[in-house]
């Protein structure tokens, strides 16, 4: 009996031991995670996003972003780092370009290339015959090059210049397992790393706007071209930053920088312009109460990621998506409790059709365009 103690006090010795100090990779930082407001408010749980039509992507999986392009065709990046071209119905569906990555968000230029932010490669633009090109993978930092770590999403401007996130500088998709595990490891350990670049095709100058942001997520540009909008996945809010704005730390204060959507219900993903001067906004996860438990407590945190997958708290799917008008009001907010259609990164909206982007989703989600009042 004594031996069979001692072996039960071993392997609790070498558990404790595990999951106390195993090596991993993130580091951690203490942060003021706020009350979670609920579904309530402008943010009522309703379900207007139940029910989608789906267009069957066969094979691919992952529209994770989603535009109308000059030729009238419906474009998706797919989890397989193909760029799917299509009717706006679904049909004729080809692969238009496969950028050997995995790009998430993309825009189209003057020109109508097709610029694209890819979590593997950095900023591309790919031609209307589907040639490739990197247009930047790095930016120059006193010196030196840092390379372009998590390329997210982009717009392009009127005056040409282009505006992307690079969610985190710590953790790189090529480098730990791919897009999801990479942003989960930088949310983890909340060191904000994340950051909005612009690059220049004129000068073809790359530069740091802004800095400091827990996982820089969707970017929208404002109707004047004079300012940002910006999701910081991280910590639940939107931001308002000045594009005049050179090496910004936004936990630092200042005038050209401004929380727009503070302690908001999940995680912001995605942001694209829509009718009417309103801009959506797609949540990719509803907040978790474990995780927010665990923003003063690092070494938890730790001990998580030590834990098996299978046991770590990644929320449950819950369909939510919204609008809103650049003085931050609530101009629409759909839901689905069930999360039938997971990860509802953002909308795509048309005259007739709202196309819901989605992270995993086996296929492509819509809803009819319906105005209000109608």
């Amino acid at each position: 009996m004594k031996s069979v103690f001692k072996v039960i006090g071993v392997a609790l010795l070498l558990g404790i031991a595990y999951l106390s100090f195993w090596p991993i990779p993130i580091q951690p930082l203490t942060w003021d995670a706020p009350a979670q407001p609920g579904y309530n408010g402008p943010h009522a749980a309703n379900n207007k996003l139940a029910n989608l039509q789906m267009i069957d992507l066969g094979a691919e999986s992952g529209p994770e972003h989603i535009a109308i392009g000059r030729d009238g065709k419906l474009y998706a990046t797919v989890e397989s780092g193909r760029i799917l071209r299509m009717n706006p119905d679904g049909t004729a569906q080809a692969v238009f370009a496969d950028s050997g990555g995995r790009v998430l968000g993309f825009d189209f230029d003057a020109a109508g290339n097709l610029i694209a932010a890819d979590a593997v490669k950095g900023l591309l633009s790919i031609s209307t015959e589907g040639k490739v090109t990197v247009l930047t993978d790095s930016v120059n930092i006193n010196g030196q090059r840092d390379p372009i770590r998590y390329a997210d999403a982009v717009v392009v401007a009127p005056t040409g210049k282009m505006y992307l996130s690079d969610a985190s500088t710590r953790f790189a998709p090529k480098d730990w397992g791919g897009t999801f595990e990479a942003s989960v490891l930088d949310i983890l350990e909340q060191s904000s790393t994340g950051r909005i670049l612009e690059f220049d095709p004129a000068t073809q100058a790359t530069r740091v706007v802004a800095h400091g942001l827990s996982f820089a997520n969707g970017v929208a540009l404002s109707q004047d071209g004079q300012h940002l909008f910006v999701n910081e996945t991280g910590k639940y809010r939107v931001w308002k930053i000045a594009v005049i704005s050179n090496n910004l730390d936004v936990r630092q204060t200042s005038n050209q920088a401004t929380v727009l959507f503070d302690n908001l219900p999940g995680y912001p993903d995605n942001l694209m312009r829509g009718s009417d001067g309103k801009i959506w906004l797609g949540f990719a996860k509803p907040r978790n109460p474990t995780i927010d438990n665990l923003a003063t407590k690092p070494f938890m945190r730790e001990v998580t990621l030590r834990l098996p997958r299978a046991l770590w708290p990644i929320p449950q799917s819950y369909g939510h998506v919204m609008a809103f008008t650049e003085d931050g009001k609530v101009v629409a907010d759909m839901q689905d409790p069930s999360g039938k259609y997971p990860e509802s990164t953002g909308v795509t909206e048309t005259a007739d059709r709202l196309y819901i982007q989605s992270l995993h989703a086996k296929g492509l989600g819509w809803m009819p365009n319906v105005p209000a009042g109608k």
